[in-house]
């Protein structure tokens, strides 16, 4: 498993070895800078997290997190490191984009467990929204299917090709549903009369390679991947 990569900011090159050997330590990969305006420009490699003092000449620590999250669109975690400990103060830290903050004189052990809770918590936050992305992308591929130029409306019962529709009747766009939903998966006549027709009385196993001969004519090409199996049924398989 990659160690997680940690920016140490300070002014005060004592606070920033301290930190660096013990994060080292404890198996995190360090670097440090002593300005806002240097680590500005280490930022431009990824960080896993940020340990942030406040009060530094030039670039202030939190303005720097105000640019990161306003204009630089950087949603890097900042744990703040300060003398600053009022409780106006600690607010202001968080107001600003910080994710916690820890008063100096601090602990290393402190220090080492408020990194471990950050790190495990946005992990944990950038996790669900991996889950969720995949979440919303199965939906949508649950609701169409696409190959190359085809397009399958599942949900809209529509079909376009090349971007333009395709007029099918119920019953052939309920077919080539069921097939596209199912790719590969050979459906038998009656079974596709079953799917499709349902509860409809006197319909012969006929209708269906009649409904499917004029389905392959209008789908042109992709009506070629409509595969009748001699003895078992049909399929669409793009891959024949």
């Amino acid at each position: 498993m990659a160690k997680y990569r940690i920016l140490v900011v300070d002014d005060e090159e004592d606070i920033c070895e301290i930190l660096a050997f013990n994060l080292r330590n404890a198996g995190y990969d360090v670097d440090t800078v002593n300005s806002a305006e240097d680590a500005l420009f280490k930022m431009k490699n990824d960080y896993d997290l940020l340990l942030l003092d406040i009060m530094m000449e030039g670039i202030s620590g939190l303005k720097l997190a105000q640019l990161l999250r306003e204009d630089y669109n950087n949603n890097t975690p900042i744990i703040f490191i300060s003398a600053l400990d009022t409780e106006s103060d600690i607010l202001n830290g968080f107001n600003k984009g910080g994710d916690d903050y820890i008063p100096k004189p601090f602990s290393i052990k402190q220090v080492l467990a408020r990194v471990k809770a950050v790190l495990a918590r946005c992990s944990a936050n950038h996790s669900d929204e991996t889950a969720k992305s995949k979440e919303q992308h199965k939906a949508a591929d649950e609701r169409v299917y696409v190959l190359n130029d085809l397009k399958v409306d599942f949900e809209n019962k529509r079909v376009f090709i090349g971007g333009e529709e395709v007029v099918l009747t119920k019953k052939e766009n309920e077919i080539l549903i069921l097939l596209t939903k199912n790719i590969a998966k050979i459906f038998s006549r009656e079974e596709i009369l079953k799917e499709v027709w349902k509860e409809e009385s006197y319909v012969l196993e006929r209708t269906v390679d009649v409904h499917i001969a004029r389905l392959r004519k209008k789908l042109g090409k992709y009506g070629e991947m409509i595969i009748n199996r001699s003895g078992y049924g049909y399929c669409f398989n793009p891959q024949n």
